[in-house]
């Protein structure tokens, strides 16, 4: 048996002459197990509410979306378009007109986003997935609005007398003196109420051919958004867009379109992540002072194994390893305690949402990559704090 092993192994489990040692020694395994664990349920929980926030903007915007740089709207009937959107790579491909509209119902008014979509957009999106009342028809007059725009004009769907007014103002110059002919006017009935946040619930979904005559368009998009196959290349295919379409028009990837919120909900994992280590180095400060108390202790001890041949250098293995027993064992139970939470947490939902959330409970997700993490860091960060007092203290108290 490895004589270093052998001896920190008795030196950690036997009864010391001094409790306090026992006792530090346990609050050392406790500080690093806590610290531990905390890492496993923290990372664990941004990543399911990053994944509930990419799913839901997974259900909103599309694989590739292609707009004009240069002006609002384009015209996708041309033959270099219709080349691109006959790609084997399509699964589906939607054209989109989106403006500003004043919406009004009795009293009650606000400003929305008009997203007009073809056909194809519920089966590109799943965003029937996001309806919470009513459901996805966009057929005839009817509209899917966002919860914002629902609660502003206070408006259901099962209020079969909730007709809603759409305005728009007309393009080109209105020679009239009344303020109701520069506009365009489009009546819709809610058929369904989306919630996403609160940005996208102001927007309201319509079909395309309605939104365009209130918008004032004939066969112009403000964008089109393109579903890849499964086992397709995107990022290739956009590249090839991007080639084909040259320098008049910005192809994004779904990342690309919400670029700031995927740096941002990266970026608040790394900073909660290095929050939460410096709260583990300050809990591994026990072990410092646990293997500190030791060495004091065992100085006769030590002084036999010197005199039986131990140099200096076994002496401090045998403290170093006492020290990252005591890091590994604290390690290990926090991985046990943080993960069978985390399945606890998925299993029963223990933890849940305020009525009113597009899920039940708080969603959590351990991944392999978080956990090698947390280990490698754990055992760095408890060798660096038994390796100091080893270091230094076997220097200051042992003199061979």
């Amino acid at each position: 048996m490895n004589l270093p092993f052998f001896i920190a192994k008795r030196y950690l489990i036997s009864k010391k002459s001094h409790n306090a040692i026992n006792i530090i020694s346990g609050i050392s395994v406790a500080g690093i197990c806590i610290g531990t664990m905390a890492l496993v349920i923290v990372l664990s929980a941004f990543n399911g509410l990053s994944d509930l926030v990419q799913s839901l903007y997974n259900s909103f915007d599309a694989d590739i979306e292609i707009t004009a740089k240069q002006g609002k709207t384009f015209d996708p009937n041309t033959p270099i378009f219709q080349t691109i959107l006959k790609s084997e790579s399509i699964a589906y491909y939607t054209e989109v007109m989106e403006g500003n509209a004043l919406m009004k119902y009795d009293d009650k008014q606000c400003i929305t986003i008009i997203k007009g979509v073809s056909p194809t957009f519920e089966k590109m999106t799943r965003f029937d997935t996001l309806v919470r009342e009513g459901n996805f028809n966009l057929k005839k007059n009817n509209v899917v609005i966002g919860r914002a725009v629902s609660y502003k004009l206070q408006t259901r769907t099962n209020d079969l007398s909730a007709l809603i007014s759409v305005y728009a103002p007309k393009r080109g110059k209105i020679t009239s003196m009344n303020s109701e002919d520069g506009l365009n006017e489009l009546k819709v009935y809610p058929a369904g109420i989306f919630s996403i946040n609160d940005e996208l619930d102001s927007y309201t979904i319509m079909d395309i051919e309605k939104a365009r005559a209130l918008l004032d368009y004939t066969t112009e998009v403000t964008s089109l958004e393109i579903a890849v196959k499964k086992g397709s290349d995107a990022t290739k295919f956009r590249e090839d867009i991007a080639e084909t379409l040259g320098d008049k028009f910005e192809i994004k990837s779904r990342e690309q379109q919400n670029a700031l919120l995927y740096k941002t909900m990266q970026s608040e994992k790394v900073w909660t992540f290095i929050i939460l280590i410096f709260i583990l180095i300050i809990a591994t400060f026990n072990v410092i002072g646990s293997l500190t108390m030791l060495i004091i202790e065992k100085k006769k001890d030590i002084t036999i194994l010197h005199n039986m041949g131990a140099d200096i250098k076994l002496v401090r293995k045998i403290f170093l390893v006492e020290g990252i027993l005591i890091t590994c064992i604290g390690a290990i139970l926090g991985l046990v305690l943080g993960i069978t939470i985390c399945w606890i947490q998925t299993r029963y939902e223990v933890v849940t949402m305020s009525e009113g959330y597009v899920i039940n409970a708080y969603p959590v997700k351990i991944k392999t990559n978080d956990i090698i993490a947390i280990i490698a860091t754990v055992l760095a960060i408890g060798f660096i704090a038994a390796w100091y007092p080893v270091r230094i203290f076997t220097k200051r108290h042992l003199s061979f």
